[in-house]
């Protein structure tokens, strides 16, 4: 008989979900989610379930790789240790410790995985990435206007009387985040979806837009000025609780409604209904997606979003709120004693979106050795060709893995490492909920893989650096030093299994914001002082449907979005091998335009690459905007990346993978 097991999801995923894992015989044998867990309550995705597939593979890494004269060859640990670190030495000797870049980003979750930090900052510094690609437009964004980015309690959905999903799509990304606002939907709230695609939560909507790809911005200002106008907006809230109310609302006098409603595809009758809720239909409860700040404008965006749910008194009350992200949870950890920031004797940052062409323009000093743990950059990174060449500049790269990735493949060492189940960890999420979970080790690696503490410690040794001495347990105490007086140690964390973390249920609910006012933000000074507008404002990305039309060759937009069956590229070639090549969603508008049928192979293409899938042709999206899943390996000629281009958003240091024009063709076949 096996045994079961409470632990939790390490996906980079909302929803860090409740598992019960089985093992026997030293194997796991079954993955299913725990009922007890309060939010997920037994539902898991089949990513989660597929788990078990990944440790299992035949594909897995066993043991420590060293490419020599363009193979790879089995080498021992000890070789593999022994010859990274002389490299570090004498790089750091002869250009600094900031010749050498680490590269990471978030593929596996665990507190302890971000003890890599720790091993760079005690070996005098590095280059290190920053930014995102994903959601650093927003949290900035949101630290201008309340000070930080916290979310709802989620059962806090019940008080709302409308519920406002926009740009995000729960039904592949936070899958249990449905259940809530269908309860809500039964009991009688409305849902109002905006997205440039129809997807599955929009299908649920008692309103849908469907929005030009990068202007939510605008139609988040244009309801503000109809709230305005009307004289619907809270002005006790404003008055009280707010500064820089005159200057947004002199901001808002430079738009045009009419020419507004046909920029973003939203009759103008819908944005009044939407005002007229957001004003008179309190309290109004937003959920905010990610690709809406991958534009240049996506900062903007989200304080758009932010000063519409101020100006009608939706924040800080039960049912309210602009929930995009839960950066309390993160930052309840002891990351100062953690990490040792304090030891860098040296520090360098590019930015995590632009990184490969910060690598190839490096000088002072160049990047003589690379990193790469917790992503698979050939995948992730905009504008494959370039990050090819970045790659190719380096001498020494050194990737930790499970698999040979397309990143791996293109390294000098591949260190095989632990997969979930495999270590001890807990687990916490920044997205969603604030449970954390403890995760105990249920099984051995397979062959000689290591956790990756261990091979930091390990190279810690060979370079006589102080501070790997502890053990998993004395590095998760430090961890949880801040929650002690909560009551909240590790064997309490043990013991339980999950802890709710003694975060508000209801954020600004003492109407006392974290900013330097004290107050919510309209007009920012913090802002206009690090470089942008003091407010939100009317801000075209720099290529849109609407502001380059007429100057850019390709007349479709690209959204690269997630896939519906895999974490980025962790679970794609684990799936049917039928789903090699990615569907292209085209709208109907375009089939017929481009004469492409269901089915038909077709080519997207650009300047900067081509991508070859499968025609699927939808209704309901923005009939100029063509869908891609991101994801997929160089070998399918389905990476999206080889069209995406380089650059960041206005703020946060973010991504602009939307900012994407394409055109299409069907292929002939042969």
């Amino acid at each position: 008989m096996g045994e079961t097991w409470k632990t939790a999801c390490p996906l980079n995923c909302f929803d860090v979900c409740g598992l019960l894992v089985t093992t026997e015989n030293g194997k796991v044998t079954a993955i299913e989610g725990d009922p007890e867990h309060p939010i997920t309550k037994g539902k898991i995705c089949g990513r989660g379930k597929m788990l078990k597939d990944r440790m299992y593979h035949q594909n897995r890494l066993l043991h420590p790789l060293k490419k020599i004269n363009g193979q790879f060859a089995r080498i021992s640990w000890d070789q593999a240790l022994d010859e990274i670190s002389l490299k570090m030495k004498e790089i750091k000797e002869t250009y600094g410790p900031t010749a050498i870049l680490h590269s990471y980003d978030y593929a596996s979750s665990g507190l302890l995985k971000e003890l890599d930090g720790r091993f760079f900052n005690y070996f005098g510094g590095m280059t290190k990435v920053i930014g995102s690609l994903c959601w650093g437009a927003g949290i900035q964004a949101q630290q201008y206007d309340f000070g930080n980015s916290l979310n709802h309690h989620v059962e806090d959905i019940q008080n709302a009387k409308t519920i406002v999903v926009w740009g995000r799509n729960i039904t592949t990304t936070n899958m249990h985040l449905y259940r809530f606002i269908m309860d809500a939907k039964k009991q009688g709230t409305k849902l109002v979806v905006i997205n440039p695609i129809k997807n599955g939560i929009a299908k649920q909507g008692d309103l849908f837009l469907p929005i030009t790809p990068g202007m939510d911005g605008h139609l988040a200002l244009t309801m503000s000025k109809i709230i305005i106008e009307n004289g619907w907006y809270d002005q006790e809230f404003i008055r009280h609780y707010t500064v820089g109310f005159e200057a947004f609302k002199k901001e808002l006098e430079k738009i045009n409604i009419k020419d507004i409603s046909k920029e973003i595809n939203i009759d103008v009758k819908d944005i009044v209904q939407l005002a007229k809720w957001y004003a008179k239909d309190r309290p109004v409860m937003t959920f905010l997606g990610l690709g809406m700040q991958r534009y240049t404008n996506g900062g903007n965006t989200v304080r758009a979003i932010d000063a519409l749910a101020a100006l009608t008194g939706n924040i800080g009350i039960a049912g309210g709120g602009v929930n995009y992200a839960n950066r309390l949870v993160g930052e309840s950890f002891g990351w100062e004693e953690l990490l040792r920031e304090d030891l860098r004797m040296e520090y360098r940052t590019f930015f995590r979106p632009s990184q490969a062409e910060e690598i190839i323009k490096a000088k002072e000093p160049p990047i003589k050795m690379m990193f790469i743990s917790r992503t698979n950059l050939l995948t992730q990174l905009p504008d494959v060709s370039r990050t090819i060449k970045a790659l190719e500049q380096v001498e020494t790269k050194v990737v930790l893995d499970l698999f040979l990735t397309d990143t791996a493949k293109m390294a000098d060492y591949v260190l095989p490492v632990a997969s979930v189940f495999e270590e001890e960890d807990i687990y916490y999420g920044s997205m969603f909920h604030s449970y954390i979970r403890y995760g105990p080790k249920l099984v051995d690696p397979p062959g000689e893989a290591w956790s990756e503490l261990k091979i930091w410690s390990e190279l810690a040794k060979r370079l006589e650096l102080q501070g790997f001495e502890r053990s998993r347990e004395e590095f998760f105490e430090i961890a949880l030093k801040p929650l002690h007086p909560f009551g909240i140690h590790l064997s309490v964390l043990k013991e339980k299994q999950q802890i709710e973390l003694p975060l508000p249920k209801i954020p600004w609910g003492d109407k006392r914001f974290t900013t330097p006012s004290g107050k919510f933000e309209f007009y920012s000074e913090k802002a206009k002082n690090d470089g942008y507008s003091p407010t939100a404002k009317i801000m075209y990305p720099k290529e849109s449907l609407t502001s380059s039309a007429s100057v850019d060759p390709h007349p479709y937009q690209l959204l690269s979005i997630h896939p519906r069956k895999s974490i980025h590229s962790q679970h794609h070639w684990l799936n049917q091998q039928k789903e090699l090549k990615p569907f292209v969603y085209i709208p109907k508008e375009i089939a017929e335009k481009e004469r492409i049928e269901e089915h038909d192979q077709v080519m997207v293409y650009n300047e900067r690459g081509k991508v070859i899938g499968k025609a699927k042709i939808v209704k309901g999206n923005h009939p100029k905007t063509i869908m891609i899943e991101e994801g997929y390996g160089l070998d399918t000629g389905g990476n999206v990346n080889y069209l995406t281009k380089n650059g960041l958003s206005e703020m946060g240091n973010s991504s602009i993978f939307y900012e994407c024009f394409v055109s299409i063709k069907k292929m002939i076949e042969e």
